[in-house]
């Protein structure tokens, strides 16, 4: 009977997350919308998308004046429910789309590696997977079982409906949990900075926004770099979606044309992401 009462008070939680990350959305799609023309598209969810969706747009509109790309963050999950709502044109979302979404229509635009990051005061440099969930779950609690100082570790992670949570759970941590002490931040650039600011946390957030203030960890000896990557000795990687209720046209096909081309794939690849050479598509 606990346990029962346990997964649905879980259960319960994560949807009521999913929602507050959508309701926090709402009054920002509502004010696009009493707004917008037929020129406008709204984007919205991944705030790991979301800064790369930024660039793009900026791009995309230094071309074409009279069109206008509102872009949101909110979570993988939210964007996707303002999609289906049809509260956003395009759904940005860090991960794979789930059995219920597969009705949607998806494109992989660019893919992008998980960085697992300390403060660069943090002598630790290289850790194995199984360190890094045992860290998450708890079991390691202290920076000297893995080479570190004698200080406690600060855990930093995403909340819940979060597309980069989701993959973490899924590439890093699989049946285990991260352990219920965790900072719960609501963006990658939170938890960056949190790490910037601790010299004893860890967190992981896209690889394409790491900069000098954070330092991406070794995993089991490979670094996140983007030939390890390519081959396929770096793993932790993701996909990023845009995401429509059907196959887009007018103003929102002109969008994603700009985005899986050459140039905006280049652009992509600049700011540290794996470009696509093709475009990809599931609904």
């Amino acid at each position: 009977m606990e346990i029962g009462i346990s997964n649905v008070t879980l259960n319960m939680h994560i949807k009521a997350s999913h929602l507050l990350c959508f309701l926090l959305l709402l009054p920002f799609l509502l004010t696009v919308g009493c707004h917008r023309s037929k020129a406008d598209i709204t984007v919205a969810g991944s705030t790991s998308v979301e800064p790369f969706a930024e660039l793009l747009a900026e791009e995309y509109m230094h071309h074409r004046p009279r069109s206008h790309i509102y872009v949101q963050g909110g979570g993988s999950t939210a964007g996707i429910q303002a999609v289906r709502t049809g509260a956003a044109h395009i759904g940005m979302s860090s991960r794979h789309l789930i059995s219920k979404e597969q009705d949607l229509y998806s494109v992989i635009i660019a893919q992008d590696a998980i960085a697992i990051i300390v403060n660069p005061n943090n002598p630790v440099r290289d850790l194995t997977l199984v360190q890094v969930r045992e860290i998450y779950s708890g079991k390691i609690r202290n920076w000297k079982e893995v080479g570190g100082k004698e200080r406690p570790i600060i855990l930093v992670t995403r909340e819940e409906g979060s597309g980069t949570r989701e993959a973490f759970q899924k590439m890093v941590m699989g049946k285990e949990e991260i352990a219920l002490e965790a900072l719960v931040q609501d963006s990658n650039g939170a938890i960056r900075q949190v790490v910037t600011g601790d010299p004893y946390a860890i967190g992981y957030i896209s690889l394409g926004i790491v900069n000098e203030r954070v330092r991406a960890l070794k995993i089991s000896g490979v670094e996140p770099a983007l030939e390890n990557i390519q081959t396929g000795r770096y793993q932790l990687v993701r996909p990023f979606l845009f995401v429509m209720r059907e196959e887009p046209s007018g103003e929102a096909k002109a969008f994603l044309d700009f985005v899986m081309s050459p140039e905006a794939q280049r652009l992509l690849s600049t700011e540290g992401l794996i470009p696509m050479i093709s475009k990809s598509s599931g609904g």
